[in-house]
């Protein structure tokens, strides 16, 4: 079928910002979700909770400044930047597409168990073959903990982050630039994306990160958004199937691993040699189509550049 969710050929008049939007949807996409998030953080970051500069302090909720400094530029630049392209090049019938992948629950159950079991027992393993086999088992708070965590990251960290970087702007980096072109592009920005929380206390332990730990980061969110993308793809682009992927890592770290691995210090270093050997196999696997059905046509310039797009 027809799908309307990266530009509309009748919106294509007028001048202004808009016009801009709609002859440019994926660089005004990034340049939003990148620049809002950005500038609303920039509070933040001159905080006391990140460079000192400004003489006051976010409020702590759950032991942290996250919530408070650092979620509603989250859910400004993804979303945000995802809704205001759409809306602008697209229109509503954009938005009913755009916002229809995010109800896409009814998916066949092997995909629940691969976005809930596969991340949290590969990041066990990886903890338990960087610790040497020197681990702990987690404690009943930390096991109670994990499924409500899970679903307050669902709403945070999930929402924010999804509806933009794989629903708005996956389908047509693929069908623009195949698959592995669109995981070169997306993966570095999805990463280059939080490089401003770096400067935080809460989140990028500020002034104690060190070079070496971003750009493990970075690269990183590269490699594993290739396992994201394959999700995607094979699960018939459904949101809440790769928002529980995502965040399935992000609770499975943030409860296990330092209570399980204390001897491991540098999480992300390991989580960067996990991803590059998954990312490795599922691209060969794939043979570079990361889980994208060959029947899904490739469109060249032209046709995107005439906002005709088929699913």
């Amino acid at each position: 079928m027809t799908r309307i969710d990266r530009l509309d050929p009748t919106r294509t008049g007028g001048g202004g910002v808009a016009a801009l939007i709609r002859r440019r949807p994926l660089v005004a996409f990034f340049a939003l979700a990148l620049g809002m998030s950005w500038l609303a953080w920039t509070p933040w970051i001159l905080s006391q909770d990140g460079l000192g500069i400004l003489p006051f302090s976010f409020p702590t909720v759950l032991g942290s400044t996250q919530i408070t400094g650092m979620l509603f530029g989250a859910y400004l630049g993804p979303l945000g930047a995802a809704f205001i392209v759409t809306a602008v090049t697209a229109g509503r019938a954009g938005l009913r597409v755009w916002a229809g992948r995010l109800l896409r629950w009814q998916v066949a159950p092997r995909w629940y168990a691969v976005a809930l079991l596969a991340v949290p027992l590969a990041v066990l393993a990886l903890g338990a073959v960087a610790s040497g086999g020197a681990m702990q088992a987690p404690s009943a708070a930390a096991i109670a903990l994990f499924v409500p965590m899970l679903a307050f990251q669902m709403v945070t960290t999930g929402l924010a982050e999804e509806p933009g970087w794989r629903d708005f702007a996956l389908p047509p980096l693929q069908e623009r630039f195949g698959p592995l072109g669109a995981a070169v592009i997306l993966g570095p920005l999805w990463g280059a994306w939080h490089l401003p929380l770096f400067l935080t206390a809460d989140w990028g332990s500020w002034p104690d990160v060190t070079l070496l730990h971003v750009v493990q980061f970075v690269a990183f969110s590269a490699l594993f958004n290739v396992a994201v993308m394959w999700l995607f793809n094979r699960s018939g682009e459904s949101l809440p199937i790769v928002m529980l992927f995502h965040v399935s890592l992000n609770t499975t770290v943030s409860v296990f691993w330092a209570e399980m691995f204390p001897t491991v210090e540098n999480a992300i270093g390991v989580l960067f040699a996990g991803s590059a050997v998954a990312a490795v196999v599922i691209i060969v696997l794939t043979r570079g189509r990361l889980g994208l059905p060959r029947s899904t046509p490739l469109l060249g310039r032209r046709e995107l550049r005439s906002g005709r797009m088929v699913e």
